[in-house]
């Protein structure tokens, strides 16, 4: 049986998936990340048929007739529609698993680490609709530490800071567990939100998810920079009803986003709070490590060193370190009895 096990483990497709409220990463065994796309499906109203997902699915957002929608069915990190989720994932599933395959793929989902029961078992139920054959969770924390390199089978401490879409998760992990974490509902949508809303109030602007974005990737920050950016702004006057601009700092942007950045300050500060004092001293000297998208806003790094008086880091590849991290968890999870603990099956949710 166990020779049949490892030929089967060896020549079926494992997948490991970074399921985010914004974007899905897809990895697959021996092949690497052969899918990074938004967490987006377009439907026809009428008949409910999906029409794309993805990329293609986000083109056609304000571009298409009355009768096509899109959607984003995640929503804070865990699944607000269930049909929607599975019939997004099972296009993703194809895309990377263009042929037909004799297996189903073995999948590990990354999710939030302050999901509830009901949670998990949607996502696996999506995932093994989607096709799958054994579907795993593993927590999203656990995944962006080991997809960052940290040594989280070791008996020290390692401090992981995710900042997604729609959640930010701090987690304090030792001997494959973690020991302490948290799991907020803030994160690059909230970020966005807090712009949208601070241009909106000021100028008299109304502006749009994506615009709202793109100055948070242009001149957004978190630590006051040398040097002062700016950037021109289009959007709909609220008075008039008619198209403008307006010319937006750097400054003016930091203002904006105080208070959802300080909440992930808080939580960071909370975990490190909760922290045997073994471990804190581990983290003191090892550093903070960020992962996820919002690692990459200007000077957040800074913040977090300057307000905690910890050394911190950015991943090697924030955005690709919870789907990295799955997939190293499934592929050495057959040798590391540690990684083995990590991955949640539905066996083992009670």
């Amino acid at each position: 049986m166990g020779i049949i096990s490892t030929f089967l483990g060896r020549f079926s497709k494992a997948i490991g998936i970074d399921l985010g409220t914004a974007n899905t990463l897809v990895s697959v065994r021996g092949r690497g990340i052969l899918l990074r796309e938004p967490s987006v499906i377009a439907i026809e109203t009428e008949t409910r048929k999906v029409l794309a997902v993805g990329e293609e699915a986000k083109r056609m957002l304000g571009r298409t007739p009355g009768n096509v929608v899109a959607i984003r069915p995640l929503k804070d990190g865990v699944i607000a529609d269930f049909d929607h989720t599975e019939q997004m994932l099972r296009g993703f599933i194809r895309k990377v698993i263009r042929h037909h395959s004799i297996f189903h793929p073995q999948v590990v989902v990354g999710i939030p680490s302050g999901v509830t029961e009901v949670e998990r078992r949607a996502v696996i139920d999506a995932a093994k609709k989607a096709g799958a054959g054994d579907a795993y969770l593993i927590e999203e924390p656990m995944a962006a530490a080991i997809g960052s390199g940290l040594p989280v089978s070791e008996p020290t401490g390692c401090m992981i800071v995710d900042i997604g879409g729609g959640t930010t998760e701090v987690a304090v992990i030792s001997l494959g567990g973690m020991v302490t974490s948290n799991s907020i509902r803030i994160a690059g949508d909230e970020i966005d939100e807090a712009i949208a809303a601070y241009i909106r109030r000021e100028y008299n602007l109304l502006i749009g998810d994506r615009t709202a974005e793109e100055v948070k990737m242009q001149i957004g920050s978190a630590y006051p920079l040398q040097e002062q950016l700016s950037m021109e702004v289009r959007g709909r006057d609220l008075i008039s009803g008619l198209p403008r601009s307006a010319k937006i700092t750097s400054d003016e942007i930091r203002e904006a986003i105080h208070d959802p950045v300080y909440a992930i300050v808080e939580s960071v500060k909370l975990t490190f709070e909760q922290t045997p004092p073994e471990l804190s001293s581990d983290i003191i000297d090892r550093g903070i490590v960020l992962a996820g998208g919002g690692a990459l806003l200007r000077g957040l790094d800074k913040l977090i060193a300057a307000e905690t008086e910890i050394p911190v880091h950015i991943a090697p590849d924030p955005l690709s370190a919870v789907v990295l991290g799955t997939s190293k968890a499934l592929e050495e999870s057959e040798s590391d009895p540690t990684l083995r603990k990590v991955l949640i099956s539905s066996a083992r949710m009670h």
